[in-house]
């Protein structure tokens, strides 16, 4: 618990330290804790720090906290690749889902919204890396689809598109690009002015995701440690390790 709560105001310092240079107030942007992998009994420890929002990138496992801690007020947000066929579940969870980068996928949680009477809060998730004109290996929309992916969610009944959600590519600074993140975002809040929401910034580059004017990051390992590997995942890449 010493350890969590250190941690959560070394984190917490660093955003409002990096809001400030930008010139931005620190609540403007919002900490998003990346629990995946680590026991309900953490969230529920930093929780009782004041920490609301929690992140999950595996459905099985979003559900199973959410149910476990239902007597905590939790926020839960979606930030790993979602299938079609558990889009019905983690709508009912209420999270706030960061990765959609597909039309279908959108109506799948649509009809999830329009079943339960709660609209989905969805983002966009941009692959911000490789070339145009198709689905990055990491996950989200090429840029140059991003428009008419933004148009077709926000026709959907049973969605709200609340902004856009990017990793920064493996291998190059991040900053140059948050800043082609951040033209993107205001392109689609021109035409969408309730996109307000920016996620972007992880453990390692959530100051320059600040300064380019992320809304929400995402922060797992300087919240929680290393996280340990599933058994059987000792040796191979971990597909979405990196949306923290």
């Amino acid at each position: 618990m010493a350890s969590l709560e250190q941690n959560l105001a070394a984190v917490r310092e660093r955003i409002a330290a990096a809001a400030r240079a930008a010139g931005r107030e620190p609540d403007e942007v919002r900490l998003l804790a990346v629990s995946k992998t680590w026991p309900a009994e953490d969230v529920r420890a930093l929780a009782a720090l004041g920490q609301v929002d929690f992140g999950e990138n595996r459905a099985q496992e979003l559900i199973g906290k959410a149910g476990e801690l239902a007597d905590v007020p939790l926020r839960w947000h979606f930030i790993g690749q979602l299938q079609r066929n558990k889009a019905a579940a983690v709508a009912r969870v209420g999270a706030v889902v960061h990765s959609v980068d597909r039309l279908p996928l959108a109506q799948a949680l649509s009809r999830a919204g329009e079943g339960s009477g709660t609209p989905v809060e969805v983002l966009l998730q941009v692959d911000l890396g490789g070339p145009e004109g198709e689905l990055g290996a990491r996950g989200g929309a090429y840029p140059a689809g991003l428009p008419a992916l933004a148009d077709a969610v926000a026709e959907l009944p049973g969605v709200r598109l609340r902004g856009l959600m990017a990793v920064a590519p493996r291998g190059a600074a991040p900053a140059p690009a948050f800043a082609r993140l951040a033209d993107l975002a205001a392109r689609v809040r021109a035409d969408h002015p309730e996109a307000v929401e920016l996620s972007a910034g992880m453990s390692g580059d959530l100051e320059d995701a600040v300064a380019a004017g992320a809304t929400i990051v995402r922060v797992g390992t300087a919240l929680f440690g290393d996280r340990p590997l599933p058994s059987g995942e000792i040796g191979h890449h971990q597909p979405h390790e990196s949306h923290q």
